[in-house]
């Protein structure tokens, strides 16, 4: 068995950043990820931050030289986040600060939308333009049909604004895009979501299950370092998944399912379980409903049933089933992150949910633990205006259990002729590029041309920024206070970040331009506190603790008000569903009219040539937010699309020959990307990284460089229940000469 050392290695460095070579071997040895005190010089001074590159926010310090240069970024040893350790994106978050691409001053648009032609304004300019126009909205339309979009830290600012100014309509992408159907799944059978970072008890689990979850790829550093620990105290990992990723390279069991048949895999596991009586029978008695509903529901999806649909062999199926029972209730199904595949994604995620629920593993040692979190002040502001009009009433009796704002119904809204309750009108977009984010490009920039405001804040200058007609430029997160992190974990903590330079250029901390806007907006009274450190300071006391004390430690932890990580012995849990109890049958789902327990649903294959396109993550990116990084486009500054063998054969391709992708609505990459040719796909998908083939010239280091999956994802399965887009219904062929799209752009 790979041991942690070896597994921490090859999850950090990822099979891109080996291919850097000496390049990425000097970015290690500047930047290494592991606690190192000691070689640091003597006369550096440091402050206290948490990153912003990835949703983790893992706590660390920023070392700087007596010159006040920024030198190197550490993680914090007190932080459950990291543990002492950061990722090659959180040490390279430096890149960041010193980017020359970055947006340097507040720009207002001189031509029409689609022309990045824009001239230098003051940051008053800027701000009295984009009230101007709020206020113009508010009495033209109203409040409610202004929208923002918003993504990381900074969004309690602009949150806070917009509430105060009197929409509702304040969506993260991370919802709807990423992890909304996960969350309403577990919500609808536990009564409770499994927040971020997720409460899974991986450092102790026996039996670890991974159903598309690439624990090593998409960084999750917590979960990485707790992976490593499971499997030097000899845990099992079952990794389920059509590419042979990183993580099932370090498992028992690897089951090359065919996509989008995962749903008849999770049945049948229910079907093993419960018929041959592995589930817990005393859990399920004590703190379940509805199990003789789910026994009758799956007696007929045995594993001879799953075989005709996903591929895998019934021997194989029946052995994980029993290596989960062997290890109960130490047992995990991770519920994943990015969960938005084929549109019936809250009923997959309800499958592992249920199964989980059988095999005993939530709020048990080695499954799901309770969380614990710090509860941080707010500042004493006057209530905010009720909204005359809320999201759902865009499109009255769409999405009925989305516990947040689905990006994809604001810009649904931002179309006349899909006839809306009322009209979005403006948008504000803070560090989410919608137009790599969102799927279906075409009906984003639709959108945004019936706009009368779009505004665009952000550290770099993106594909969504050159359709803005004001660009704020935000400084870094290494150039600014923000909020304080407290994030449910195993203990309560607390993290500060502080500036770790002045801000570069003409740039701003997004507190100050969202006050500053208020201001402008009369609503200087939702920011009482001229400067944010201020309020910090305020809250922190609250904790019993100081802004000085804070500067110093980075990192406070406190202990847990009761010992209750675990459910006790006999304890009776009243949970947060309609019963009280874990809903096996779900009430809740079926009084809206939906399934109440998952069934398996066929989904469309692929024509002949045609191929399902597949995308992930790489260690050192996050979306393509990092593609421009110049310490990490070092390590890897282009996707290739993974290809297996026979395919290859057939259409007589080479390794880094550069091909062409072609979706089957006939819309091709803007760019080539190269091939590689691997066994670790499967023959009727192919496989590329996410967050490159970026169309902004002014990203000098990654224009041009791969492809971009999301301009080939222009079918979308949307989920009903909660509205996220299933994004993996898409197809490809190959092209080795790019043609005239086919497609109306």
């Amino acid at each position: 068995m790979t041991n942690r050392r070896e597994f921490i290695k090859i999850s950090l460095y990822g099979a891109g950043a080996l291919a850097a070579g000496a390049g990425g071997y000097r970015f290690f040895k500047q930047f290494s990820s592991a606690p190192d005190r000691g070689i640091i010089p003597p006369d550096l001074r440091r402050t206290p931050t948490y990153c912003e590159v990835c949703f983790w926010k893992c706590a660390g310090w920023v070392y700087k030289t007596p010159e006040g240069k920024i030198w190197k970024i550490t993680g914090n040893d007190e932080d459950q986040h990291c543990n002492g350790r950061f990722c090659p994106r959180g040490t390279g978050g430096v890149g960041m600060y010193y980017d020359t691409d970055r947006l340097k001053t507040p720009l207002i648009r001189v031509e029409e939308r689609g022309r990045q032609v824009f001239r230098e304004v003051s940051w008053d300019e800027a701000l009295d333009y984009i009230a101007s126009k709020m206020k113009t909205i508010a009495t033209r339309y109203g409040p409610e049909s202004m929208a923002l979009f918003t993504h990381g830290s900074g969004s309690s600012n602009f949150t806070n604004l917009m509430n105060a100014y009197g929409t509702p309509n304040i969506a993260e992408p991370s919802y709807a895009q990423c992890r909304g159907p996960r969350d309403e799944a577990f919500f609808a059978t536990f009564g409770e979501e499994v927040y971020s970072p997720e409460i899974t008890d991986i450092r102790d689990t026996r039996c670890l299950v991974l159903i598309g979850s690439h624990i090593g790829e998409n960084m999750h550093n917590g979960q990485i370092q707790e992976m490593s620990d499971a499997i030097d105290k000899g845990a099992s990992i079952i990794t389920v998944d059509p590419r042979f990723s990183t993580a099932a390279s370090k498992s028992q069991f690897w089951l090359p399912i065919k996509p989008s048949t995962d749903i008849a895999l999770l049945l049948a596991w229910m079907n093993e379980i419960i018929y041959k009586e592995y589930y817990d029978k005393k859990y399920v008695e004590k703190y379940c409903s509805g199990f003789e509903q789910l026994k009758n529901h799956v007696k007929d999806f045995t594993p001879e049933w799953a075989y005709g649909i996903t591929t895998i062999a019934p021997d194989l199926i029946r052995k994980t089933a029993k290596e989960m029972a062997n290890a109960a209730p130490a047992v995990l199904i991770h519920p994943g992150r990015h969960v938005t595949w084929y549109g019936d994604d809250t009923q997959r995620i309800r499958a592992i949910a249920i199964l989980n629920a059988l095999l005993g593993s939530w709020g048990r040692r080695g499954g799901f633990y309770r969380p614990a979190k710090a509860s941080v002040a707010g500042a004493k502001i006057p209530p905010y205006k009720e909204p005359s009009k809320s999201w759902q009433d865009l499109f009255p009796g769409k999405f009925p259990v989305a516990g947040s704002v689905p990006t994809n119904i604001l810009i649904d809204a931002s179309i006349p002729e899909n006839n809306p309750g009322y009209p979005v009108k403006g948008w504000i977009i803070n560090g989410t590029n919608l137009l790599s984010t969102i799927p279906d490009i075409n009906t984003t920039t639709k959108a945004i041309q019936n706009l009368d405001l779009i505004v665009a804040i952000d550290t770099m200058p993106m594909e969504y920024t050159g359709w803005a007609d004001v660009v704020l430029p935000e400084c870094t997160y290494l150039e600014r206070y923000d909020i304080i992190r407290s994030s449910p974990h195993r203990k309560p903590q607390i993290a500060l970040r502080m500036p770790a330079a002045e801000p570069m250029y003409n740039t701003k901390p997004g507190y100050w331009i969202a006050r500053e806007l208020a201001k402008k907006l009369g609503l200087e009274a939702y920011f009482p506190y001229e400067k944010q450190e201020d309020l910090l300071d305020w809250q922190l006391r609250q904790l019993g603790t100081s802004l000085e004390e804070m500067k110093n430690i980075g990192v406070k932890t406190f202990e847990r008000e009761y010992d209750d990580l675990y459910f006790g012995p006999d304890e009776q849990v009243e949970f947060g569903t309609d019963s009280g109890k874990i809903e096996l049958y779900s009430p809740y789902l079926e009084q809206y009219g939906f399934d109440p327990m998952p069934k398996y649903v066929p989904h469309e294959e692929p024509a002949e040539g045609f191929y399902r396109l597949i995308y992930g993550r790489a260690p050192m990116h996050t979306f393509g937010r990092t593609s421009n990084n110049p310490n990490l486009t070092e390590l890897m500054d282009e996707n290739k699309v993974w290809i297996n063998p026979k395919v290859a054969r057939e259409w007589g391709l080479k390794n880094d020959q550069e091909i062409w992708l072609k979706n089957q609505d006939g819309h091709v990459s803007d760019f080539p990307i190269k091939v590689r040719i691997t066994e670790r796909i499967r023959w009727d998908s192919v496989y590329m990284v996410h967050g490159f083939g970026h169309t902004q010239k002014q990203l000098t280091r990654c224009y041009g460089k791969g492809a971009n999956d999301t301009r080939l994802i222009t079918k979308v399965l949307v989920d009903p229940i909660m509205g996220g887009t299933g994004m993996r219904s898409n197809f490809v062929t190959f092209l080795t000469e790019k043609e005239e799209q086919e497609a109306a752009l």
